[in-house]
């Protein structure tokens, strides 16, 4: 069997696929991922074996400035990208079975597929990505935002705003291939039955008429990764700190700061992650201490809380760890989401508003170190799934046998 997966984006969306192409390779699967070229997703599928199709520009330059490219800038480059799959993906599925394409840039995806008379599985690793009345749709940075208060009305316009960006490019390439035109692109690349990568306790998806959703659980790997000796050293020195780090996000200086401070004046140390940002907010006193890569899945275990970004594996992360959680998300994608999950349930707070103070996230770190929001999360982490890749990768090939 071979399979190709596909996705675009930071490391957020390219591990989850990592996760799954190891159960994959260990049912005897051969694997190769369409994925961007920067050199930390080359490294780390290169160590694998697993194939690496590089499509699109590094992801890391897009994602460098502190604010997002125009609305103009983008919908050149989501342009650009359709044209880029439908270059590299038919040479990339041949001899495949399958194609699974994650995240929401796949828009090629699938005709790939149909003109190569293979399956085609998209998933998800948000509910809030998947068409339903009982949430809005993401924010989709550049396109237009609606005042509207429905949701139905909302996924309506999202449709639109899709169809205004790929349908008469993707027309234009189905055409080419020989395929009948498509009306819905948004509901074309998801199909009627998509799969959600998603803890079923942390983001369940709720029955919605129309589609059909597969909740396999969240694509994770144990990492074993040993912690490094400044670091173990650091946490062995004084009471647990809470961890700050927003990922491939660049938050502004003043957050951070902001964040720290608020930390010290409850009375903790602080541990703070470079991330993309490389964020830089060391000023020589003992309680705080920064690092670079490493091993989320036994840090988090030794923290008071975890301020971030709001990404899904670091709340997955967070949550398995049984760690509360501060979301300080940006206006973009699935983050909203993942911060409405964490406040919802109990396990932490979500900042709200776009700009971070010093009095807000006072706020909101002390209600993650209340001795109630650590024991709603304890309770829940020891709930959280870590068989979803495996899931998958069995109803795969089951599917193709």
């Amino acid at each position: 069997m071979r399979v190709l997966l596909s996705t675009y984006g930071t490391r957020g969306d390219v591990e989850p696929l990592v996760a799954l192409s190891v159960r994959l390779r260990a049912l005897g699967a051969e694997v190769r991922m369409c994925a961007p070229p920067d050199e930390e997703f080359a490294r780390r599928l290169a160590g694998l074996g697993v194939q690496l199709v590089p499509v699109g520009p590094p992801v890391k330059e897009l994602m460098r400035g502190a604010t997002l490219p125009s609305a103009a800038d983008l919908a050149r480059y989501r342009d650009e990208m359709v044209a880029r799959q439908f270059e590299i993906f038919p040479a990339a599925a041949d001899g495949c079975d399958v194609l699974v394409a994650a995240g929401l840039a796949q828009i090629a995806a699938r005709s790939v597929a149909e003109a190569a008379g293979i399956r085609y599985v998209y998933a998800s690793y948000s509910a809030v990505n998947l068409p339903s009345p009982h949430h809005r749709p993401p924010p989709r940075p550049g396109w237009p935002e609606s005042q509207a208060h429905d949701n139905r009305t909302l996924w309506e316009l999202d449709a639109q705003n899709v169809n205004a960006q790929f349908r008469e490019p993707l027309n234009g390439h189905r055409a080419s291939l020989g395929l009948s035109p498509v009306d819905n692109v948004r509901d074309h690349v998801v199909t009627d039955r998509p799969w959600l990568a998603a803890d079923p306790v942390l983001g369940p998806w709720l029955e919605t008429p129309g589609i059909d959703v597969v909740q396999t659980g969240a694509w994770t790997l144990p990492d074993e990764r040993p912690l490094p000796a400044d670091l173990v050293a650091f946490l062995e020195a004084g009471t647990p700190p809470v961890y700050v780090g927003f990922g491939s996000m660049h938050p502004s200086q003043d957050t951070a700061r902001s964040a720290l401070e608020v930390i010290r004046a409850q009375g903790h140390r602080a541990l703070v992650s470079r991330g993309w940002a490389d964020l830089d907010l060391v000023d020589g006193r003992d309680d705080c201490f920064a690092i670079g890569e490493h091993n989320q899945q036994l840090l988090f275990c030794e923290l008071a809380a975890v301020v971030h970004h709001g990404g899904a594996g670091t709340t997955t992360t967070a949550a398995r760890a049984g760690v509360p959680q501060v979301v300080v998300p940006p206006q973009l994608s699935d983050m909203p989401y993942w911060a409405g999950q964490v406040a919802d349930l109990g396990i932490g707070a979500a900042h709200d508003g776009p700009s971070p103070t010093t009095e807000s996230l006072s706020v909101a770190v002390k209600t993650a170190l209340a001795p109630e929001t650590r024991a709603r999360a304890r309770a829940l982490g020891a709930r959280i799934r870590t068989d979803g890749a495996a899931v998958a990768a069995g109803l795969l090939l089951d599917g193709l046998g």
